[in-house]
């Protein structure tokens, strides 16, 4: 297609998806026709597989222009989710917006492993303590209201914006009457303290020097805060594993997500501390070691 829906020329659902994800796809999108459905969807207000059914129907010219103007951001590199305002996440949809990360698939993984530690490791407990530390957009702490009726949750964040939108999302899901969402610097807040039945985190944990080369989509758009952990990645880190040692109950869990360029760091750090017996490895789909998890021992 030699001419671009730029002009005032007809153009129908298909054709219009098809031009944009080849331009897409030049601009180094690994998804284009998937961003292309999706950001038409939204304009169209239609589910995305909706657009399946309407392939031949024309699209306005008001409808171009706007869907136009959200392509040209996302070849820029402006993430998906920030351009239509959601994401999805464990089949939730949860409202996003640049001051707090997107949430990853990888992430899913975590609350799985929470879902399981409650019904296998404490099953005795009927009402888990449990505490989401850096909850940003509120994915895992919200998901886990949804799927744990009884638990009582909490969830801390350093930034005000972050925990705006988290309350945001649980209101959506109506949970916000199941989560205590609290401004603080990891578990540094005197209501924060526990004992807790299960630690569960998403923290940064890129290094400093490796900021550059991350993606242009999450370097220049997501909240710095949220990615670098320090020099080495793993300074937040190392300090919620200490303050958790102090925090989770005897038999209680510590489950963070991490990148494989901290896993070697992060093994050091548990084996140093005290009080903490370190699990398995938990890995993604890509084989790559995710999940650190560690369990409060008697001392």
């Amino acid at each position: 297609m030699s001419h671009s829906p730029t002009t005032d020329d007809s153009w129908t659902v298909g054709q219009l998806l098809s031009w944009t994800a080849k331009w897409l796809a030049q601009r180094g999108s690994e998804s284009a026709r998937l961003d292309a459905e999706v950001l038409l969807s939204h304009v169209r207000g239609c589910p995305r597989i909706a657009l399946y059914t309407t392939f031949e129907d024309l699209v306005s010219l008001d409808q171009r222009k706007r869907f136009r103007d959200l392509v040209r951001r996302r070849g820029n590199g402006e993430p998906v989710a920030y351009l239509v305002g959601t994401k999805e996440f464990f089949s939730l949809n949860f409202n996003v917006s640049p001051s707090v990360l997107v949430p990853r698939p990888e992430t899913e993984g975590l609350v799985v492993r929470v879902l399981d530690v409650c019904k296998e490791a404490l099953p005795e407990t009927s009402a888990p303590a449990i505490v989401d530390v850096g909850t940003g957009s509120g994915a895992i702490a919200v998901t886990l209201a949804k799927h744990l009726d009884c638990a009582s949750i909490s969830a801390s964040d350093i930034s005000e914006d972050a925990l705006r939108q988290a309350r945001e999302n649980a209101n959506l899901h109506h949970v916000d009457d199941r989560i205590t969402f609290i401004k603080s610097d990891l578990l540094d807040d005197a209501h924060l303290t526990g004992p807790w039945d299960i630690i569960v985190s998403n923290p940064p944990y890129v290094r400093s020097d490796e900021f550059e080369g991350l993606p242009n989509s999450v370097r220049c758009f997501e909240p710095r805060q949220a990615l670098v952990g320090g020099p080495t990645g793993v300074e937040i880190i190392s300090r919620l594993i200490h303050q958790a040692g102090a925090c989770l109950k005897v038999g209680g869990w510590l489950l963070i997500e991490i990148g494989p360029n901290v896993h070697d760091a992060m093994q050091q750090i548990l084996a140093n501390t005290s009080g903490l017996e370190q699990g398995p490895i938990i890995h993604d789909l890509a084989g790559r070691p995710r999940i650190v998890q560690a369990k409060k021992i008697e001392m």
